[in-house]
């Protein structure tokens, strides 16, 4: 009789111990993932029946999803432009382009939310899922978007060419290489000195190289749209002594403009402004940068020529740059969310400086900029993936000829290809231009 009894409190405890398991695991925290970047929800995802339930809103607007709800019929819609998916509160058909789909298991509605089933809701949109059971994580890799990719184009040596990186080849062979990411170069030759002089060699190692009309060709070839890149940086206070003198601002505009006829824009790389200043000091460094893009921006407008901007990150230590006012010059401006010390940049600071550009820029003119050699291709994919999630106008590549093979292949799996018809550059549909350039 004692065995007998025994034996139920054993199997007793065996089943209470594997239902406390099997609680534990289906209340266990789970992380969700876009892109390398975590997805913050105000209900906890939960596992129900093998699958995981996420709160719809939270999920569809990390994917750039619109979404309703209908609280009559107790309805979830949702659509990409191209997808429109429907899911109801406890019923296990869904509907993906009035196809019905069957559910595993329905949505639910949990502390006041309503929660979908993440795998159907993702893969609808075309985004691919993991799921790592070691660590209880999602991992959601968005699609392909499309979005202006600019790499900067300066002088390399054999082993950083931005010339070989870009179209595969030695100079002055040309391929397509990868011509069908990059849709825009940023050429990296020119410089300023403090009377406004245009120099096409700096003392930062900015310089013009011999044979620069064949990188115009092979642009051209390829339907790559061109910018001249002036940088000048403070160091030795040439932008200040420039920027205080109006007669060497006018002298450099017009130099600018007369160079810039070889180029469908230009870019303004002006570095430096502002650091350590406030106050007064502070505000007198932005007005002067502000009147110099504005003197340059009426020049560009004349000549329809594009006009972007390189600035400083608002969290970086050179505040000189007046975001609001610039955005109003400015046909786009490239936002350098780098060199905060650390390597891969981290992510919460390269956020918090798209963040406070959009309260001064609208998002179809920021461009994220990336700085290559403190990233690698794993860190690019979340990098890319901030450009998604906030809607830019898309990334800036700082710089070719950095870039490797892995980080190549994220760029493609992450970026839409440019549809080129020949490796002859037959057909070459360039990037967006200023609309008053396409007469």
């Amino acid at each position: 009789m004692r065995r007998f009894l025994l034996c139920i409190t054993l199997a007793f405890i065996i089943v209470s111990c594997t239902t406390l398991i099997a609680f534990a695991q289906e209340n266990k925290a789970i992380s969700v993932f876009i892109d390398g970047l975590p997805v913050v929800f105000d209900v906890n995802p939960i596992v129900q029946g093998g699958r995981t339930l996420v709160p719809f809103r939270a999920i569809a607007e990390a994917l750039g999803v619109k979404v309703e709800w209908d609280g009559d019929t107790q309805t979830v819609s949702a659509t990409d432009n191209k997808t429109i998916v429907k899911l109801q509160i406890g019923n296990k058909t869904a509907y993906c382009n009035d196809t019905p789909v069957a559910l595993d298991v329905p949505p639910v509605i949990s502390g006041g939310r309503t929660l979908i089933p993440l795998r159907f809701f993702s893969e609808a949109f075309s985004c691919k899922v993991e799921w790592d059971g070691v660590n209880w994580m999602v991992k959601i890799t968005s699609p392909p978007k499309e979005m202006a990719v600019i790499g900067f184009y300066a002088l390399g040596d054999s082993r950083t060419s931005s010339w070989s990186n870009l179209f595969g080849v030695p100079y002055p062979e040309t391929a397509l290489g990868n011509t069908d990411i990059v849709g825009e170069l940023a050429l990296g030759w020119y410089s300023l000195d403090k009377d406004g002089n245009l120099l096409t060699k700096s003392r930062t190692g900015w310089q013009r190289p011999d044979g620069w009309e064949a990188v115009l060709e092979a642009a051209s070839k390829y339907g790559l749209v061109t910018e001249m890149v002036v940088h000048v940086t403070d160091g030795d206070g040439t932008l200040t002594s420039l920027l205080s003198n109006d007669a060497a601002m006018a002298t450099a505009v017009g130099n600018i403009i007369k160079e810039a006829v070889l180029y469908q824009g230009i870019n303004l790389d002006f570095e430096g402004l502002g650091y350590n200043e406030e106050d007064e000091k502070l505000l007198a460094t932005q007005g002067a940068f502000n009147k110099f893009v504005q003197l340059l921006a009426e020049r560009t407008n004349e000549a329809r020529l594009n006009l972007t901007l390189t600035l400083h990150a608002p969290n970086s230590a050179y505040k000189g740059y007046d975001y609001k006012t610039l955005s109003e010059y400015a046909d786009r401006i490239i936002v350098m969310a780098y060199d905060y010390g650390t390597k891969p940049e981290p992510n919460a600071l390269v956020i918090q400086a798209v963040e406070q550009s959009l309260k001064c820029v609208p998002k179809e003119k920021l461009v994220l900029g990336i700085s290559i050699p403190n990233e690698n291709s794993e860190s690019l994919i979340s990098k890319v993936g901030i450009a998604k999630r906030y809607q830019l106008k898309g990334i800036a590549l700082w710089r070719l000829g950095l870039l490797t093979d892995e980080m190549w292949d994220t760029l493609k799996a992450t970026v839409k290809i440019k549809e080129i018809i020949n490796d002859n550059g037959n057909s070459p549909q360039p990037t967006e231009i200023k609309p008053s350039q396409q007469g």
